[in-house]
Order: structure tokens, then sequence, then C-alpha cells
């Protein structure tokens, strides 16, 4: 018997010497139905105790991927955009029928042509420089999932909290006008102008989302399918929200769970890179403290919080209160002290860390600096110039060279480009 764990303990697979599957944990059914697409036979046992007599290996496709798919979505468009009524029955997201109907309620319609609004050169130097302590954040994230999705069709774009396309990654077509649209440094695809599409809908709704073909709200845009997540920053607003979009590519449902991970990746970065004398990582006791899926509260020499993630809000509902400050002593039921001391005992000690609610949390205290506090560590800050330099020479390299399409990628001229590419 073998026992596999996957997405840092979120997942976990017992299998059988001969590779057949004995039991999942029930919590991570829903995420390895999308990952896995697995097959399973009509009688097969519940989740939590399937064998391998009951599950086949033969993939198969998920609903998502049903050929009456696209009839369905159709039979919706129908209901909703043109006769007036509700998507009731047609197997339509909720959050996709409040945008369809926010888009008409704003005069929008779905068959009239799309005019994308992208900054002009200077303000994309703007754009860069506003948003540098994100995109700087966002990088390792952004890189591995670029190396995630490089066989697909599909690629990741960062956006700001107004849907203002601030950085992007993986294998972008650029002599795909559809692709270079959307992926223009400065390009506002906010739901005001690209209608629905998980960009728009996740900074509206600010949840994940996945949505195909003609789910969006403009037919114009019915060749993409695409999944999001927010991204919110370690005083709990909305900073932006991370993109996967393909372009007639197979509908991959699935992209919203590697979204959703890749986003909690950055969201933990930019909480990291809070100034804070101690890092306290939080867990549920009986789980393992020093994976992605920690809750982080930076404090600083008093004890005074900096700085939480997401996970940190949930697991203690009082980080949800307000912007005013809070201190460790309004969480925890025990002197803010004792944290600072247990983060000089050995390196990843912890421990069981009282609530005023009465719950216990396993808490891992850090010192700013130690090794395990540097897990994901801030890199040192690139100078706008040389992140300037680095986004003209990527535009070129993804041209192939072509100095005039890059220029058009780029929303600047051609003679700008060679006059950067020529500074030193």
């Amino acid at each position: 018997m073998q026992r596999y764990t996957y997405e840092h303990n979120c997942i976990e697979i017992v299998a059988s010497g001969q590779g057949g599957i004995v039991s999942v944990n029930p919590d991570a059914w829903g995420s390895i139905a999308d990952i896995l697409k697995m097959r399973h036979s009509p009688n097969r046992s519940p989740p939590h105790l399937a064998t391998a007599a009951t599950m086949h290996h033969t993939p198969a496709p998920s609903p998502a991927a049903r050929p009456d798919r696209l009839a369905l979505i159709a039979a919706a468009r129908r209901a909703v955009l043109h006769e007036g009524d509700s998507a009731q029955g047609n197997h339509l997201a909720p959050w996709i029928e409040r945008s369809w109907r926010r888009c008409l309620a704003s005069g929008q319609r779905p068959s009239q042509p799309l005019s994308l609004d992208v900054t002009v050169p200077p303000s994309l130097r703007h754009t860069v420089e506003t948003h540098h302590e994100l995109r700087e954040a966002a990088r390792p994230a952004m890189d591995a999932l670029g190396r995630t999705i490089a066989s697909t069709r599909y690629f990741a774009i960062l956006t700001n909290a107004r849907g203002v396309v601030v950085d992007v990654n993986g294998p972008i077509d650029r002599d795909d006008r559809r692709a270079q649209l959307i992926t223009r440094i400065g390009a506002d695809l906010s739901e005001a102008t690209l209608g629905t599409t998980a960009i728009g809908a996740v900074l509206i709704e600010q949840q994940p989302v996945w949505l195909h073909r003609g789910e969006h709200f403009f037919e114009a845009n019915g060749d993409y399918s695409c999944a999001g997540a927010p991204l919110f920053g370690p005083n709990g607003q909305c900073v932006g929200m991370l993109d996967v979009t393909g372009i007639e590519a197979a509908e991959r449902p699935e992209l919203r769970h590697l979204v959703t991970q890749s986003a909690r990746s950055i969201e933990n970065a930019l909480t990291l890179r809070c100034p804070h004398k101690l890092l306290v990582r939080l867990n549920w006791p009986g789980h393992s403290v020093g994976t992605e899926t920690d809750g982080l509260l930076c404090l600083d020499a008093d004890g005074w919080i900096t700085g939480v993630n997401s996970a940190a809000r949930q697991m203690v509902p009082p980080l949800t209160a307000g912007p005013g400050p809070l201190h460790a002593s309004d969480l925890f039921a025990m002197p803010f002290e004792h944290l600072f001391d247990a983060s000089h005992a050995t390196s990843g000690n912890s421990l069981e860390a009282p609530l005023w609610s009465g719950l216990r949390l396993q808490a891992q205290p850090l010192r700013a600096g130690s090794l395990a506090s540097a897990s994901a560590p801030v890199r040192e800050r690139v100078p706008l110039k040389d992140m300037e330099l680095a986004l003209i020479r990527k535009a070129v390299t993804d041209a192939k060279g072509n100095v005039q399409q890059a220029a058009k990628a780029l929303g600047i001229s051609r003679a700008t480009v060679y006059r950067k590419l020529g500074q030193r």
C-alpha cells in the first residue's frame, strides 16, 4: 500500500501496489474530479471508501466537457440575454447570470463590437511603477504558473484591482490579435470594458471562477476560456486578480484550482513583505505548519499586527473587524510575549495558542530574517528603468525579433523601442 500526498496535504490518495486507488480523503474529492477526471462505475463506493475494483483508469470527459455543454450555454444566453428570462435549469453559475444582468443594465449588448482601452506610453511607465510591489511579489508564482501551463494553449494575466493588466506569463501567441489585445501592459480588462470575463467577475464577486466560451457576455469573446481568483493584500483589501486564459482551447475547469492556489502564493509573498519583527505561522492542531495553507501573522516589536494573509483571517475572525490597529493580545488569550519567547527556542518549534473564542491554534513564531521565515524571500528591488527594459526585451523576444510588432504589443512607438534598447 502506498500513500501519496499532493498540493500541500490538500489531496491525499492511497493506492495499492498494483496501482489501484484504495481511498481518497473526502475534502479533496471535488478537486480530484477536476484534476484527474477519474471515471467511476455507476455502482462505485462512496468517495471516502472507493476501491480499486470500482474505479477505472481510463479517463473520461468531465461533466463540464459533455457534448451538450455549449448547447446549454447557448440556451442560457437565449433565456437571459434575448428573452429576459431566468437561466434556471440551464446549469449556469449564478455569478455568471448576475454579471450578464449587470452588463445589460449598463447598456451593453452582446453583439456590440469591443474597444479595449490601453494606456498611452507615458502611462505605461506609471502602471509599471505603481504596481512594482505587486509584480515583484507575484513573479515567483507567475513563473511557476507559466511553466505549469507551458504545454497548453493557456497563459496567465495579472491585473490590479481595476482590471488593468500589470504582468503576463506563459505561452502567448503574439501573432494572434485576440491574445495580443488582452496581454498588453495597461490594457483595461474590467467588466465595464470587456463584459463578463473571469477578470471582471472576480473583481466584483471576489471569488474564484471558471467560465467557457459563450459564458462570456460579448459574442466577440466567445473564443476565450478562463479561470480567475482574487488577490487580497496584507490589509484585507483586494489588490488585483490572477487569470488564466485560453483561446479556442479545450475546457479545463481544473485551472480554477490551480489559479486559486497560485493566488494564495502571491498573497503570502505580499504578506511576508510587510515590515515585521516576528512572523507567526498558524494552523489548526493536527495539521502541518510550514506550508502554503498556513495563516501568516506579522507582528512588530511591540506585538502590533502589521499584516496578515487570507488564511489567517479565516482562522481568526477578529482580523476582519476593520482597518483599525490590532494587537496580538486582541487575538490570543495569553501574553503576546510568549510568542517572542518561543521564537528563541529550537527552530521549527511551535506551541498551541489559545484564542479568546475558546479555540486553540498551532502557532510557530519565527524571528524576522530567520531561515524558516524566509520561505518566500523578498527579492532585491529592481530599478524601474531595468524593469522597463526587461519588459521591452521580453516583448521583442515574444515577437521573434519583430520590433514593429513588439512596439504595437507594448503600445509605444518603434522609435521608443530602439531608443530604450540602445540605453545602457
